[in-house]
């Protein structure tokens, strides 16, 4: 039995004008509720480089996950508060299989 391979999603960007960066870090936990309840999200870390660009890494059980997420997310009127703080003229979003994998208590 094969099993499909897990999928790193990134997603780059910048926040839209006048969004504050602590209401978007409390948007953006707000969303995890939805990504969580398919358990197949596996991991999500949030950050910003020293030149404003924000990248939401994603890690999901396999791309048809990660795919459907992804339009969840644009439809969900959960998530609007969350996607209104973001610049829609700077998402970049790409997936890729991961080949490696290291968390903190992988050996």
């Amino acid at each position: 039995m094969t099993t499909s391979p897990q999928i790193a999603e990134i997603v780059t960007f910048r926040l839209a004008a006048g969004a504050g960066e602590a209401a978007f870090v409390e948007a953006a936990a707000s969303v995890e509720t939805m990504l969580t309840t398919s358990g197949q999200m596996l991991a999500r870390t949030l950050s910003k480089s020293p030149d404003g660009t924000w990248s939401d890494h994603i890690v999901w059980s396999d791309e048809a996950a990660a795919r459907a997420a992804a339009t969840e997310v644009m439809q969900s009127p959960a998530c609007a508060p969350f996607m209104s703080l973001i610049d829609p003229d700077s998402v970049q979003m790409s997936h890729g299989t991961i080949a490696r994998r290291m968390d903190e208590t992988s050996t």
